[in-house]
């Protein structure tokens, strides 16, 4: 699907990176289909010498012959970057965006030369290929070109599709979502240590448990009530710990965690 494809990377930071990576570990693809465009010239070297990609402190330069344009910078400086690219950016060339809470729409008026667009919400496992990646585009693109999109990040992870008009929703449960569990995997090791376990035995038991128990979940295709219920026999440990969590509105807090992120993403989206 990618074969032969010339690739520009428009920002070259570790979520540009972790798709590169995984594209290149595939096998598939080689290091000559890929230009990237970065100001920090540092970076620029890096993934230079890391990778043996072509890289440019020229964004339009990054854009011109692509056939696939993946957009990884902020969406604070999108408007920016897109009306920069424009001039080089037309109807034969695929879109791809990861910017966070910036539409289709939006990205439709600044490239007005093309309509070929996908939004995208990658996460940060992605940088171990352990991701998930959520995609969004109008139902006029063509199946060759959702498929293009997919290809991108399959390596990383997995790939689901959605209406655009949830993308908000993705970006805060599966794009924040990382943070709310390291901050429970923190929370179980403070947990450990404070009960006298050493620091790192603590981490491990905390993070190798959230691992095992999300695959768990993954590969038995059990409700988590079910699989939950399954470790709280009457009277035990565990139920014991599940009423404190219950007092402290566990489950309402993740709830208004992932509600807060989604309402974040679409301000952005709003922002001029």
């Amino acid at each position: 699907m990618l074969a032969r494809q010339r690739i520009a990377l428009i920002g070259a930071g570790n979520m540009a990176e972790a798709i590169l990576a995984g594209l290149l570990q595939g096998g598939q693809l080689t290091p000559t289909q890929f230009i990237a465009s970065d100001i920090v010239q540092a970076r620029r070297a890096e993934l230079t010498r890391t990778y043996a990609i072509t890289t440019t402190g020229n964004n339009r330069e990054a854009a011109e012959g692509a056939e696939v344009i993946l957009l990884a910078v902020e969406p604070q400086v999108l408007d920016d970057v897109l009306t920069d690219i424009a001039p080089a950016v037309g109807a034969s060339q695929l879109v791809v965006s990861v910017a966070a809470g910036y539409p289709i729409a939006r990205m439709a008026r600044h490239l007005p030369g093309s309509r070929r667009l996908v939004r995208a919400m990658p996460n940060t496992p992605s940088s171990i290929r352990e991701g998930v990646t959520a995609l969004a585009y109008e139902a006029t693109l063509s199946e060759q070109d959702a498929a293009t999109a997919r290809a991108l990040f399959e390596p990383i992870g997995k790939v689901v599709v959605v209406a655009e008009r949830l993308m908000d929703v993705v970006t805060g449960l599966s794009g924040s979502g990382p943070a709310f569990v390291f901050v429970m995997i923190e929370g179980l090791a403070d947990g450990g240590v404070k009960m006298g376990l050493p620091r790192e035995t603590a981490q491990l038991l905390a993070a190798q448990t959230v691992a095992g128990a999300a695959r768990l979940v993954m590969e038995s295709h059990e409700h988590p009530g079910v699989l939950k219920d399954r470790v709280a026999s009457p009277g035990g440990t565990t139920i014991a710990g599940l009423h404190e969590l219950e007092r402290g509105c566990f489950r309402g807090t993740l709830i208004s965690a992932v509600e807060a992120a989604s309402r974040r993403s679409a301000e952005l989206g709003m922002q001029t």
